[in-house]
This record gives C-alpha cells, sequence and structure tokens, in this order.
C-alpha cells in the first residue's frame, strides 16, 4: 500500500461516515449503504485507479438513485 492508496481510502471512509450519519438521521437506506460500502471498499481493493472509480460511483449513487 502506498500513500496515495491510504489517502484515498481515509478521503472516502471520511465520506463514508458522513452518509452513513445523513442516512440514519434521514432514516434513508441509500446514503447509509453507500457510506458503508465507501468505508469498507478500500479494503479490498488494491489498484488506485479502481479505488478512485468505485469511490466516486459510491459517492455519486445517492445523488443519481432518488427514492422520495
Amino acid at each position: 500500500m502506498d500513500a496515495n492508496e491510504l489517502f484515498v481510502g481515509i478521503l472516502t471512509g471520511a465520506i463514508g461516515t458522513g452518509y452513513v450519519v445523513y442516512g440514519k438521521k434521514q432514516a434513508k437506506l441509500i446514503p447509509m449503504f453507500c457510506g458503508i460500502g465507501l468505508m469498507f471498499y478500500p479494503y479490498l481493493v488494491d489498484n488506485i485507479w479502481w479505488l478512485i472509480i468505485i469511490g466516486v460511483a459510491l459517492a455519486a449513487a445517492p445523488w443519481v438513485i432518488k427514492t422520495d
């Protein structure tokens, strides 16, 4: 693991924590599940480009998928 992977992992974990808190307070499942995914996927992925692509997709999912 290099410094870039560590930085992306910390950043996505912080964003994921925010999504989980928001999803729990608003009782919305999509942000909560995306937040959980953002917190745990860096443990499974090694490539920096896949870390970025998956992180952007998970971070954008609550904005794209509306369940109101």
